[in-house]
């Protein structure tokens, strides 16, 4: 579909799934409109049915005569990969797609606690993001209104660090995962200018995303990323509009040559994010609302999410479709960075 009508859209400036949204459609130069404010709020304005849960960034599809409102942005960039040609950010080798796909889940879903603990934990980023936050969906908010909102939002948020399993006890692992996580990015970087090559991946995006807020919003992690990662730190900058890139079909790495950097982001992903995806998995199947595992040496407990669960399931879904010979490939460059074990015997 080459459509002109611009693409609507509803999404939050502090929401990292926008950015990585955002700066997607610009690449692929796909026209959108957007609205910042509650999505919940403007589809019930706009007479649009809300998708269970709601959330930034919120799609409206184009279905039919109307619209289809959506969420998720991993699906979302597969439906407009169909709807829209060119400028593509799904590799056309599936064994390299797999990869892509493995590193976009950790960037939404591990790389968010990164995101989430950062802002709500450290009492400075706390007070940063209860100030801040509330003005981005209300500039005009009376003074008095935007006190009493600030202390009721950083109070509520702050109670739901649990959530991404933020505490005293792990607040030293997500800090030490994320400054691994910044050295790789930097390796990655000086290596290719994207995570598979000389054109942005849908993997870029998701990481990018979330740093858009580490390196850009929050004040503790945007001072560790610039001191130990000002690689990334530019790259952030650059990755936000690249409307003017030229890509071509022989930009994309061999899987067999991802370099050292991506070796290191795998590993990282298998330290500390596939232990997490199988506990999760384990809780769920045992109707269990909270899990506990041993994450990078400490006690790790958290909520049970049936989304996370899904994630598992759709990785080796996409791991299973592979052709053998394309499974044997996955498996040699999974081989030895504990991303191997995400593989569930099917």
């Amino acid at each position: 579909m080459d459509a002109v009508e611009p693409l609507a859209l509803i999404g939050g400036t502090g929401s990292p799934y926008t950015r990585k949204m955002l700066a997607l459609l610009r690449y692929r130069r796909i026209p959108y409109a957007i609205r910042w404010g509650d999505p919940a709020a403007i589809l019930d304005q706009l007479a649009v049915e809300k998708p269970r849960p709601v959330f930034h960034p919120t799609f409206l599809m184009p279905a039919g005569d109307g619209v289809r409102a959506t969420c998720d942005s991993t699906p979302i960039i597969r439906d407009l990969e169909q709807r829209y040609s060119g400028r593509s950010v799904i590799p056309s080798d599936p064994a390299l797609d797999f990869i892509n796909y493995l590193v976009e889940d950790f960037g939404d879903e591990w790389c968010t606690k990164y995101m989430f603990h950062y802002r709500w934990y450290p009492q400075e980023d706390a007070d940063n993001a209860g100030t801040l936050l509330p003005l981005s969906m209300q500039l005009d908010i009376p003074e008095q209104m935007h006190s009493q909102f600030k202390a009721a939002f950083a109070e509520r948020q702050i109670s739901r660090l649990y959530v991404v399993g933020s505490n005293d006890v792990t607040a030293p692992v997500i800090d030490a995962s994320y400054r691994r996580f910044l050295a790789a990015m930097d390796r990655c970087i000086s290596e290719s200018p994207f995570l598979l090559g000389a054109r942005p991946a849908a993997c870029d995006y998701a990481v990018f995303g979330q740093l858009t807020q580490l390196v850009g919003f929050d004040p503790t992690p945007r001072a560790i990323a610039h001191e130990l990662a000002p690689r990334t730190v530019a790259w952030v900058g650059v990755m936000e509009d690249l409307s003017g890139l030229a890509p071509e079909d022989d930009q994309w790495n061999a899987i067999d040559d991802l370099g050292q950097g991506l070796h290191d982001l795998l590993c990282e992903i298998g330290r500390v994010y596939v232990p997490a995806l199988l506990a999760n998995a384990q809780a769920l199947e045992a109707g269990e609302k909270t899990w506990e595992t041993t994450i990078d040496g400490a006690t790790w407990t958290q909520q049970t999410f049936p989304y996370q669960g899904k994630c598992l399931r759709w990785i080796n879904e996409k791991y299973q479709a592979l052709e053998p010979e394309d499974r044997q490939r996955v498996d040699a460059v999974l081989s030895s960075t504990g991303c191997e074990d995400v593989i569930v015997a099917a």
